[in-house]
């Protein structure tokens, strides 16, 4: 096992490293950045958590003996009420939740085509553009509808973008360096949203509760058996929440835009 002790190790980058079971004992991680990254389990004590900003699923996050996430989540239903209606539960519930995600992309997708074509490529903050969330889109739809509910081996498109995290995988696509039109990537995206909402549409109570076919070979998700219900609810968050992200970078480019134009 190594041991770092008295090392300078700031400004380093760590990309797929495995530090599970570390120990970090009077450590400087001011100003770290931590994207992609797996806490679960993790114990922290003595800390200094200070203008610290947390995005990603929070769950069982105690912090000084308050179980902070059920307040969390609270706090965003509160704040947006058709938040809750992402966790249906019934085959009703999911036609209205994706009747939902189309409702909103569709007034995000409008106010995407007032901005400059080229600003859609424009990354905010390092995250994705505008048009590399549509296509990580298309292959969270063809990941959990088309490969592991339908059945389909292989749906990728060539423009589909797993995220940044994951493992480069053979026979699907990772192209950074592809720039399609927004008009390309939303008649992909059109696509595969109607896809989805033939699945919903077809839903019963049993199909619901059902579970998925192992889809042999690589590729993503891995060779196991789902439940529909799950597949289902993870193509409904990630389509709340980077509509949410898209929302956020819009607004930036658009205060940008602004300013250029005085």
């Amino acid at each position: 096992m190594a041991d770092f002790t008295g090392d300078n190790l700031s400004g380093s980058r760590f990309a797929r490293v495995d530090l599970a079971d570390a120990e970090f004992r009077a450590v400087d991680l001011s100003r770290a950045r931590f994207r992609g990254v797996d806490l679960s389990g993790v114990v922290m004590r003595g800390v200094e958590l200070v203008d610290v900003r947390i995005d990603g699923e929070i769950q069982n996050l105690v912090v000084n003996g308050v179980d902070v996430a059920t307040l969390v989540n609270a706090e965003l239903d509160r704040r947006d009420p058709v938040r809750a209606r992402m966790r249906p539960t019934d085959p009703g519930g999911f036609r209205e939740a994706w009747g939902i995600v189309e409702r909103l992309w569709d007034g995000t997708v409008e106010r995407a085509r007032g901005l400059d074509p080229g600003l859609l490529h424009d990354s905010v903050d390092g995250e994705w553009s505008f048009i590399e969330t549509l296509r990580h889109l298309v292959f969270a739809t063809d990941a959990w509808v088309r490969r592991a509910i339908l059945g389909d081996p292989s749906p990728w498109d060539p423009l589909d973008l797993p995220w940044d995290e994951m493992p480069d995988t053979p026979g699907i696509p990772r192209d950074r360096e592809a720039r399609p039109s927004l008009e390309e990537v939303l008649a992909l995206r059109r696509d595969r949203m109607a896809t989805v909402r033939t699945v919903v549409d077809g839903l019963t109570d049993e199909s619901l509760a059902s579970r998925t076919e192992p889809i042999e070979g690589t590729g993503w998700p891995p060779p196991e058996s789902f439940p529909v219900r799950e597949c289902l609810l993870i193509v409904l968050n990630e389509e709340w929440h980077h509509r949410q992200f898209a929302e956020r970078d819009l607004d930036a480019l658009q205060t940008g835009a602004a300013r250029k134009a005085t």
